[in-house]
């Protein structure tokens, strides 16, 4: 097996190198080395080079600091000497038997993985990773050339969040996504990788329409798309990474519908890449157990569990359904999200109800749709609070794009591929915030902050109240610009939109702004909480665009249907971790 390993390995490891490079770079961004890599590559390249070593066995001997050794097939009796080999920091809380036993399984786990890749995906995607690598590199050496002087490690640190960004858009579906969760998790990253990661741009060339209908044809199985569809707009609405999205009718009612067609191809990309990011992330953690505390292993567990639940379309389907059974139960009539046409949907084909409207920051058009644009933003900021609280799931990307004004003045939420559930333990904190924010009173923010984070140190609460009260002066003594642009409709009719100037971007750096004070106390937060707050800075900076007088947490139409909900709720809340 181990042979059979090795001549696998020819083909694919090179993904699984650019796996265990980029899983290094998680690990030393955080501020961690991982010892032993260099001498891991010298290894390496012996054990390509050197006929002896293919049958390589690992063994441990108990030593000062446990190291690994090499015993050669052919050359049993021959110690391979100790500054041949890595010399690994195991650690000192492991014995030997411990390491042999992990080494095994994870020995077995390698080979599991090699043994379940493709070999034509694996040959396709070192093409793609050597080009990728090779493009960034160029322009990374470009970059500081056109400087002039000499290269500091200053520079470096500075130019690498942008080239990372860079190399993972060249990467494709798999590192995109990654980019994305990178973004979404100021909790987990360094501050610099996050911001940068807002840039990652999640667009790709549209395929062929011929595919795409081949794609839903197999999805429909006995049925024909004639007898399903009247028609499929071959021109897509969007396409995205994992998937393109196409307007179309159905045959049978007559109704409007929007079709989300998985691309082809990019299942089996995605399984390939998340195995070999978990592997070498566990790897890494073999290598240096200090590196487990970082949960290294479980982050990346959890990117893998989260890209491939997007892969499968029947979850976001209940996820719609979910968000919709919550409205019907709730008596909410005046918010809606896409009807879900179940027997034209599948894992790869998702058939939903199209709402025509315009974006919340659409000015022109809540002026024309709504007579009251602040209780139009109350009706959407209401009911994403009450489904924290009272549905199965709550949307975890409420930018713009996805909260429409329709044209019958309600408001539509859509693109429910991101969704996340709420600890009760960070719901507890999320309304001591609350209640702090309403009444300015620090002391209980910072208090709720402190039983929310993980920390094992003990916090002076009055210095974290005082530090909480100046970051909440900065934001809001933050002026907001409005950016108006004019588009050009069918029929020669201008449409005025306006949006929050760096939006995403301003979002982003407040969070990250208070993960760095929680840092200056020990405090580390979980990701559900950063997720949660994300979507309520959103809200934030739709208020001073909509309703700039308005004041959510001290506002009843607000608070006291939350304070209800809270109540009733009746278990509503999962111990669940954001996915």
């Amino acid at each position: 097996r181990i042979r059979h390993l090795a001549h696998t390995t020819m083909i694919r490891h090179n993904a699984l190198g650019l796996a265990v490079a980029v899983a290094c770079l998680c690990a030393s961004v955080t501020g961690f080395a991982v010892p032993g890599t260099a001498p891991l590559r010298r290894y390496a390249h012996q054990a390509h080079t050197s006929p002896g070593l293919r049958d390589a066995r690992l063994s441990a001997r108990p030593a000062v600091g446990p190291t690994m050794q090499v015993t050669s097939g052919s050359e049993r009796s021959r110690r391979v000497e100790n500054d041949a080999l890595p010399n690994i920091n195991i650690g000192d809380t492991r014995t030997p038997e411990e390491i042999v036993k992990e080494g095994r399984e994870l020995l077995q786990e390698g080979i599991e993985v090699l043994l379940k890749t493709p070999p034509n995906i694996g040959l396709r995607r070192t093409l793609l990773a050597s080009r990728a690598v090779l493009l960034t590199a160029v322009d990374l050496a470009n970059t500081f050339q056109g400087r002039g002087g000499r290269v500091t490690q200053e520079d470096i640190e500075r130019e690498l969040p942008s080239a990372l960004r860079l190399l993972f858009e060249r990467l494709g579906p798999t590192y995109i996504k990654l980019g994305q969760f990178i973004a979404s998790s100021p909790t987990l990253f360094p501050a610099a990788y996050v911001e940068e990661f807002q840039k990652c741009l999640d667009s790709t060339e549209k395929v062929p329409f011929e595919r795409i209908k081949s794609i839903v044809q197999a999805e429909l199985g006995a049925r024909r798309i004639d007898d399903v569809y009247s028609y499929i707009e071959e021109e897509p609405l969007a396409t995205a990474s994992i998937a393109q999205v196409h307007a179309a009718k159905l045959k049978s009612t007559g109704e409007d519908v929007v079709i989300k067609v998985q691309k082809p191809g990019v299942g089996d990309v995605l399984g390939v890449d998340l195995s070999f990011l978990v592997m070498a992330t566990r790897t890494i953690e073999f290598l240096n157990p200090e590196l487990r505390r970082l949960s290294l292993g479980n982050i990346a567990e959890d990117i893998r569990t989260t890209m491939l639940d997007e892969l499968d379309f029947r979850k976001e389907a209940d996820n719609i359904q979910d968000f919709q059974a919550f409205l019907t139960a709730s008596d909410i009539d005046n918010v809606v999200c896409p009807f879900v046409y179940r027997g034209e949907s599948s894992k790869r084909l998702l058939t939903m109800q199209r709402l025509y409207g315009r974006p919340l920051t659409d000015l022109e058009a809540i002026a024309s749709y709504s007579a009251n644009p602040e209780e139009t933003l109350l009706n959407a900021l209401n009911t994403w609070m009450a489904s924290v609280v009272a549905c199965k799931s709550f949307h975890a990307d409420v930018h713009a794009g996805n909260l429409l004004v329709l044209e019958n003045g309600k408001v539509g939420f859509i693109d429910f591929g991101i969704v996340g559930t709420i600890s009760p333990k960070t719901w507890a904190a999320v309304e001591g915030l609350a209640r702090g924010l309403a009444d300015q009173d620090y002391l209980v923010m910072a208090e709720a902050l402190v039983q929310l984070g993980a920390t094992s140190d003990e916090v002076d609460t009055a210095s974290f109240a005082e530090d909480l009260r100046k970051l909440v002066v900065k934001v809001e003594s933050l002026d907001v610009d409005v950016l108006l642009t004019a588009e050009q409709r069918v029929g020669g009719e201008t449409s005025v939109s306006a949006q929050v100037a760096a939006d995403d971007q301003e979002v982003t750096r407040i969070l990250v702004d208070l993960v760095a004070l929680g840092q200056q106390y020990g405090i580390k937060f979980p990701r559900d909480f950063g997720l949660l707050l994300k979507q309520v800075l959103y809200f934030d900076r739709y208020t001073k665009l909509l309703a700039p007088t308005l004041e959510p947490l001290n506002d009843e139409r607000l608070r006291g249907s939350i304070e209800a909900l809270a109540r009733e709720g009746d278990g509503g809340v999962t111990d669940v971790e954001a996915r």
